[in-house]
């Protein structure tokens, strides 16, 4: 029987699937849902799979993970979330520069090794400006210096557990009488590294430690929270000085400019310029003079579909493309305008393109599952921006409500009438000014069903791409994509009914637990 089923040699392998130059070759827009990726050799555990990468050409996360810059996903809370799991958050623009400068600095001040540029405060201010200052920063323990500033003599420390239990009638008490003098504290001196400073906190089991100069003036700070961190958050994004790394969104108009000189005083490290359709002159306009007024501020572009679209931005100076046009589950660009393409599409065409310039894509929009991650990342994505997928999340803005027994939040487009309501940063993002008589939505308004934290959820996430790459093959990112501009790597078109089958099916009913 064997001899009527070997008609080759062994040896013979037929070529199977596509590469990625076929699968777009007839000029076909292709969703993720449109196409699989064809299984390689499995040699590795799916935790040796390294997902470092490029958000940009400076900046690298450990996740390629970045949530978007909407009012309804990414303020402080969202943002130290993700750095803490290795990705980044975007701060949204829909709001007052001041407003959005403070959530960056919320990030930058959430304390990781040395606090180099500590809040402080002085002896004459009383126990109600603490209270204030916890409300402001989200933290209560305080060095005291003489002239309550950074680089003053240091003369105390003040903790929550100092006026924690005082009565509002004795918020007009100085400070000096409750704080803890300078005779009390565990110090170290200027020059002290890491390792022995974290040695002190462990042996002293102090909250703080201050860092002082041989005059007894205040250099830095390490707080015992941040050993806890470091060792909870093993792939934290963190910039030279230690602290997490965190974004920010403007528009192109020049009124952001002022916006944009608070959030690099706040210290962000990176800028999207946030515009539906990124291949105007105002953006290219806007990416010259950033570069030119901070030339060490990355920068991302876009949104842009095309390799046209993406040349410009790339000849302007930019450190990084955002890919997408109409795909997110809450925009209606493609519907209204009639103008978009395909998510699978944009990502392979720009990608391809932007990588010979060592310019690294973010794949923005279309992602509902994890397998959607891993399809963007092997058609070139360095990251992927997640909208709809984090929004139902309990860092995301909002409160959550009910309605029908599912505990839900409230997820909205940027482009849709009650966000370009909320604040005209919004509408600068579709190009629609105040003065329009009639306001084009290009996105609606509607529910999330609650996913619980991000510290469970990205894990999730993390733990389904590096399975993903196992399955291809691929040991790292890195790997991955190389398999792919190879040919290395294989997919195959899905037809609707291999979609369906390659769903939950046949069933009378099920329970769909992912995590």
């Amino acid at each position: 029987m064997a001899d009527y089923l070997i008609t080759g040699g062994t040896g013979y392998v037929p070529d199977d699937g596509l590469n990625g130059a076929q699968l777009f070759a007839n000029g076909e827009g292709l969703t993720y849902n449109d196409f699989l990726i064809l299984p390689g050799f499995i040699d590795f555990s799916a935790d040796e799979v390294d997902l470092t990468s490029a958000l940009t050409r400076k900046i690298s996360l450990k996740a390629p993970l970045v949530s978007s810059p909407m009012d309804t996903v990414t303020e402080a809370r969202m943002a130290i979330a993700m750095a803490l799991c290795g990705g980044i958050g975007i701060i949204h623009h829909n709001c007052t520069p001041e407003f959005q400068a403070n959530e960056v600095r919320k990030v930058k001040k959430y304390k990781q090794g040395f606090i180099i540029d500590p809040v402080v405060m002085g002896p004459k201010q009383t126990v109600g400006d603490i209270w204030k200052y916890k409300q402001e920063y989200g933290f209560s323990g305080f060095p005291i210096t003489e002239n309550g500033k950074m680089g003053g003599k240091l003369v105390g420390l003040i903790t929550n557990r100092d006026v924690d239990f005082l009565p509002p009638e004795k918020y007009g008490t100085p400070i000096s009488d409750v704080m803890n003098p300078l005779d009390k504290l565990v110090l170290a001196p200027a020059g002290v590294t890491l390792n022995e400073a974290n040695k002190i906190l462990q042996e002293s089991r102090k909250g703080k430690l201050p860092i002082v100069n041989e005059s007894g003036e205040l250099v830095s700070l390490m707080a015992r929270t941040d050993l806890k961190k470091n060792r909870e958050f093993p792939l934290a994004s963190k910039d030279e000085k230690k602290q997490l790394l965190v974004g920010a969104a403007v528009s192109t108009h020049e009124e952001d400019r002022h916006r944009l000189e608070l959030l690099v005083q706040a210290g962000v490290d990176v800028v999207v310029l946030d515009s539906s359709q990124g291949n105007s002159i105002f953006q290219i306009n806007m990416i010259r003079h950033l570069k030119q007024l901070y030339p060490e501020l990355q920068i991302i572009g876009g949104n842009v579909v095309t390799a046209a679209q993406a040349k410009n931005l790339i000849d302007a100076g930019v450190d990084a493309l955002r890919v997408g046009m109409g795909s997110g589950s809450i925009c209606i660009t493609q519907e209204v305008m009639a103008v978009g393409r395909p998510q699978g599409t944009s990502v392979y065409k720009v990608a391809e393109y932007a990588r010979r310039f060592g310019v690294p894509v973010i794949a923005d929009g279309g992602i509902q599952t994890v397998g959607h991650t891993v399809k963007a990342l092997a058609l070139g994505a360095s990251t992927v921006m997640m909208g709809s997928l984090l929004a139902g999340t309990s860092e995301s803005p909002g409160e959550y409500f009910f309605a029908d027994g599912v505990r839900l939040k409230k997820y909205r487009g940027m482009g849709s009438l009650d966000a370009m309501e909320r604040h005209k940063g919004s509408a600068i993002r579709y190009f629609t000014s105040e003065s329009d008589k009639i306001k084009v939505a290009q996105g609606v308004s509607g529910n999330i069903v609650d996913k619980g934290t991000i510290h469970k959820f990205v894990p999730y996430l993390i733990a389904g791409i590096q399975h993903g790459c196992q399955d291809i093959g691929a040991k790292s990112l890195s790997v991955l994509r190389s398999m792919m501009y190879s040919g290395e790597l294989k997919f195959e078109k899905r037809t609707m009914s291999a979609q369906v089958e390659g769903g939950v099916h046949g069933l009378h009913s099920y329970e769909k637990r992912l995590f």
